[in-house]
Formats: C-alpha cells, structure tokens, sequence
C-alpha cells in the first residue's frame, strides 16, 4: 500500500493509535519498523549518511516513511541534485518533511545565490515563517522595487541577534540602490552591540566598508580604551562609533556611560545619537532595578528617536515611578508594540489615571481600549475584565463536537504523524508536525471548529500539550476543559489540601512548567510535572520527611507532585503567601526574587512587567493567569487576578527571617 494511501485511510488511524499507550501517550510495542525509525533519528542527530542511506529502503512503506526520507536527504543536501529535491517534494507533498526540506532548500539556494530556482520555489514555501528565507525573498526582482520593501527588510533585519546572511545580503542591496540609509546600518550595528553581537554590528557595518567593520570588533574588545582614544567625534561615521562604544559601556555600567556622556561625547553627539544613547543607558539601569532608570529616559528628548525595545523599558521605568504622563507618551510612540494588550492595558490606565472627569474623551478612549482586549485569554486581557468592573468566569463551553469533526481530525494525515513520532518519544518532531498541520499547512491556519477537533483528539490520547496549545489558538470559541485540563486530578487536589495550598495555583504552575508532559525533562535537568532539580528534590524530600528517596523517583507522578508541592509551600511560605514573588523564586531561584522586591512597594502587575528576565517575566504573569482560571473551574465561581496579586515590595521587618536554605 501506497504511505498517501495509509494517511488517508481510518484505518491507518486505528492502527496508528494502537500503538500509542492511551494513559501514557508512549509507545506500548516497537515493531521493527518502528526501531528503524529511531535508529534513523539518531543517525540524522549524528550526521551519519551512510547509516541513513542503509536504512532508508527499511522505513518504506511506515507512517514516518516522510520523517525517515527527510533526515536521509537533508544530511545530504548540498550535495543533492534539483532533481532528487524535487522528486522528494513530490512524492511528499502535503506533509510537514515536504515544507521543511523546502525551507532548508530555500536558505541553501540563498547562500548560493542561485535566484531564478529560488523565485520559482518560494511560491510554494507554505510555512513561511523562516525570517532569513523571507529576507532572500525580498532581494528578488518580485521584491526589490516595491516602496514597502525596506521597512520590511529593517523589521526581519533588526530582529536577527546573530550573524545570518539573507537579512545582511539584502540590505546591502537595497542600501546600493538607496532604499535604506546609512542611519539604517548603524542602527542595526548598535542593536547588535547592545545585544553582546560584535560579528552581527560588524556584518552591518561592512556595508558601508570594511574598515568600519573591524572597528567594530575593536569596540567590543575594550570600549573603554576606544574612547579614550578619542578626542573628538566630528564625523558621522566618529560620532556613530562612539555610540557603539557607549553602549558597550552602559552594558556593564550604565552610570558610567551616563558620566562619559554628560562630561564630553554628549556635546558631540547628534540629537538623534543623544537620545539613543540615553535610552540605552535607562534600559540597562532599568533592568538592573535602579531608581535613576527613569531619571535617565527622561534625558531623552524625542521618543520617535528610539525603537519599540527601547520605548517599552522607557515605559516599565515609568510605571515603577508612577509617572502615568510618560507611561501614555512612550506607548503613543511605539510601533508595532502598541498592538499588543499589554501596552493596551498600561495606556488605557494611563489615560484613567490622568483623566478623572468622566466626561473627558480620554477615559472613553480608555474604556474602549479595555474592551478590546477584555477577556479570559490571559494576563492583561484578565487584568482589562476587572478594570472594566468585571469578574473572571469560565466561558460556556462551546457546542459539542459532531461525529464528523472527529473523524476528521482523526483521519488528518499531518496529526496521525505527530501522533505517532511522540508515541516513539520523537518529541520534536511530533510537536513540528503537529503545529504545522495546525497552524501552517492551511493559510491562516486551521478554523475555530478544526482546532477545537484536533485539541479533543489531543486530549483523547492524553497528549496533554498539544492538546492546550491547540485550543489556546481559537478566538470566540473557548474550551476551558480543553485549555485547562487537570490530570491526576486526585493527586493534585490531595497534597495540595494536605499542605494548606492552593491547587489552582499548583495547576497554574504545572501548566506552565511541564505543560503536564509526564516525563518533561528540561536542557537543565528540571524533571517532571513540576520540573524539579535533582539538588532541589533531594533537599525538599528531607524537609517534607519523605525517607528513603532516590534521585530516579522524580518522574513518578505521585513524587514529583509530592515534592514540587512541597517545595512551592516553603517557597510561597517564605515570601508572606506572595504568589508572584513565588512564582518568580520557583523559576529564577528565591535570591534573585528577594533582589527584585527590594525598592518601593508596587502594585504587584507593575512589578512583574519589570521583572528584569523575560523568561521569568513572561512565567509570573501566565503562572497567575493560568491560577485565576484554574480556581474558576475548581470552584465554580467568579475570581480576582488582582486579589491575587496584591502589592510586591520589600519584606516586612516584624516578619520571620529568610529561610536562606531555600534552593
């Protein structure tokens, strides 16, 4: 039977899952086959052709037969004829390995310059989410005149941290042709520097001349010792070097660069120069929680001067000083990043908190800009329901799935396959099929009813991750039992009772850590539901009196639960019940939360958003988002995320010492 015969078949689907455990989501029996496919797997991480071609006529015929003939072309790519390339995309077509070889293909034909094979193929690229295949795109005849080109170019450009080709390539072609300036250069040099990226800025800077380049690297060595050197910056390309040496300064020492920029280069700085530098200067005194953060964005005389990165640290200095003036003024300024609901949400309590009269056009602006974002989604969105008067629920759920809508999910070729490889343990490859036949395979993606199909499927076979992050993507119709499922139900509600915690916020926390994949392990060594550390469970193991552990118990569901819940009480113990102090200490350890309270007492939203690391930012919010949701479902009645966030500031002196012991 042909492999486009067995993806369209229900049979292929049953027996597809017979393999899969439905408790586990794990493989119950390997047939040879099956081993096959690991093994290619493990030559492919090892780059072994000859393996890959011995094997490759082995996997013929097998659900993964696309994934096994991928790996065993891509090792090879270089060295492939069009032909061959081709042949694979047509006997593929429809699956993920089809678009992912075209992908790796389109940036291989970019290196190679080879234009008239790459503009015939990028039509067909479905994903099209590779930036540097799409900075490639934009260098050819179909791109290159059109007037919206370079603003797109500079977006892909500027967002690259690392080295790459296609986005350089095309600015220099579009800097020969006089559709960027040399503004543009220098700005994606100095974002490079700020970002530690001294090849990147010296790529940038090689368009305008190799001699600019290799200053580059001379500033990223000492900046010090470069200006120092310098007594006067009169030029442009002088004046620009400069600031690429201030910023590397203010990397490590944003007093001092503050210093060297108001005794001398700040007098030889353009105005433009001048408000960048400052900008740089505050957001690494802002990630760093000083007070003078804000002191030093307000040096900065013209907010269209700097990039939404920059604007959206001038606004987190603001909100932690409550200068709601500068909070509106730095939103209004931004880009793209107005869009989003959490600058939505901070303009719109700007605006309230300016604008008492309730006849005053602004607080209707405000409430309209609350409106639109208003629902049970997430962070702000829950934040924008109670600043609206509003409680948070759990949505109606949505009609019934019909017998056809599953089948039809079942019967998808693209989730039959990643169904199958996370059955093998091929994690990585099932979660890209997946999110490809999702997300990608269809322009837009799947529709409402689709994805809330394929979630159900997710959630029948307990792929609990696939199952959240699918349904998480629809708009108006909102499953919560899908979105919020709780396995170990018994478990969860049972440790959490014995110690006096929350469930919803364990379950708020094991959505975000593990996403509930039993055997999560993280590139640290976090393990299990709640992605404990080894140091971290052999430590709470003796405090919680749990005799006789060993290291191996931490995947066993009943232990991990046992001590993640353990250590999240001492934890939340030791930062007076504060919920997103301990979410940011469970995360990023107790000492760096302890540092990040220290200053005034906030409002614990404000706090958050200034939490110094992204990651860590990003998880206290969802964390305590996640919980507020959670404790609608358990309790079946409405809830505040604001109650439970309260207010962060520095710890109460009449109140018990730090436990320092804490890991």
């Amino acid at each position: 039977m042909q492999f486009t015969q067995i993806l369209t078949s229900l049979g292929a689907s049953v027996l597809i899952f017979s393999f899969m455990n439905p408790a586990l989501g794990q493989t119950n029996v390997q047939n040879k086959a099956d081993d096959v496919i690991l093994e290619m797997n493990q030559a492919f991480k090892k780059n072994d052709k000859n393996q890959l071609a011995r094997l490759l006529p082995r996997a013929k015929g097998h659900a993964l037969e696309s994934w096994a003939a991928y790996w065993e072309l891509r090792v090879r790519l270089d060295q492939a004829t069009d032909a061959e390339i081709q042949q694979f995309l047509t006997q593929y077509a429809g699956t993920y390995a089809e678009d992912r070889l075209r992908n790796d293909w389109l940036l291989q034909l970019g290196r190679q310059r080879e234009w008239a094979t790459f503009a015939q193929e990028y039509p067909r690229f479905r994903m099209n989410d590779d930036r540097e295949v799409r900075c490639y795109a934009l260098s050819t005849d179909a791109f290159i005149s059109k007037p919206e080109t370079a603003a797109e170019l500079k977006r892909l450009w500027y967002a690259f941290r690392d080295t790459e080709d296609g986005c350089t390539y095309t600015a220099e072609k579009l800097h020969d042709l006089k559709k960027i300036d040399v503004l543009d250069v220098w700005r994606k040099a100095r974002l490079a520097m700020d970002n530690n990226r001294p090849r990147a800025a010296q790529l940038a800077l090689n368009i305008e001349s190799t001699e600019l380049g290799k200053q580059a690297i001379l500033i990223q060595a000492d900046p010090q010792k470069y200006l120092d050197k310098r007594i006067l910056a009169i030029t442009k390309k002088r004046k620009e070097l400069s600031v690429l040496a201030l910023i590397r300064v203010a990397n490590t020492d944003p007093d001092k660069a503050a210093q060297l920029l108001e005794k001398k280069w700040g007098l030889m700085l353009t105005k433009e120069e001048h408000n960048w530098v400052w900008a740089v200067i505050g957001k690494q005194a802002a990630q760093k929680l000083q007070d003078n953060a804000h002191s030093y964005f307000n040096k900065v005389s013209r907010n269209q001067d700097l990039n939404d990165d920059l604007l959206i640290w001038k606004t987190r200095a603001a909100l932690r000083q409550g200068d709601w003036k500068a909070v509106v003024a730095s939103i209004d300024a931004m880009e793209g990043s107005k869009q989003d609901p959490t600058w939505i949400y901070w303009k719109a309590r700007g605006q309230l908190a300016l604008h008492k009269a309730t006849t005053d056009p602004q607080r209707a602006e405000a409430t309209a800009a609350l409106q639109s974002i208003a629902s049970v989604k997430g962070f702000y969105e829950q934040l924008a329901l109670e600043e609206l008067g509003q409680s948070i629920t759990a949505p109606a759920k949505p009609a019934a799935l019909t017998p056809q809508e599953k089948l039809e999910a079942a019967q998808n070729g693209g989730l039959q396959r990643a169904l199958y490889a996370l059955s093998l343990g091929l994690r990585s490859e099932g979660n890209r099929e997946w999110n490809y036949t999702t997300n990608l395979h269809t322009p837009g993606g799947m529709s409402e009813r689709d994805l809330l199909a394929a979630a159900d499927l997710a959630c029948s076979k307990q792929v609990w991750d696939r199952c959240i992050n699918t349904s998480d993507r629809t708009k108006t119709q909102i499953d919560f039992d899908q979105r919020f499922p709780m396995p170990l139900k018994d478990t969860v509600l049972r440790k959490a009772k014995e110690i006096q915690l929350d469930p919803a916020y364990v379950y708020g926390l094991i959505r975000q850590e593990s996403r509930f994949i039993m055997d999560a392990k993280s590139v640290v060594g976090a393990a299990g539901l709640m992605q404990v550390m080894p140091a971290t469970a052999k430590w709470t193991a003796k405090k919680i009196g749990m005799t006789n552990f060993q290291p191996q118990q931490i995947t066993d569901h009943e232990v991990n639960v046992a001590i993640g819940t353990g250590y999240l009480k001492l934890v939340l113990d030791d930062f007076d019940g504060s919920m997103p102090l301990a979410a940011a200490a469970y995360n990023a350890g107790p000492s760096r939360s302890r540092n990040w309270r220290k200053g005034p007492v906030l409002e614990a939203a404000i706090w958050a958003e200034n939490i110094p690391f992204t990651e860590t930012r990003d998880y206290v919010k969802k964390v305590l988002s996640n919980t507020t949701n959670y404790a609608a479902i358990i309790t079946g009645q409405p809830q505040s995320l604001k109650a439970r966030l309260g207010s962060v500031g520095p710890r109460n002196t009449q109140a018990p010492e730090e436990n320092t012991d804490l890991p």
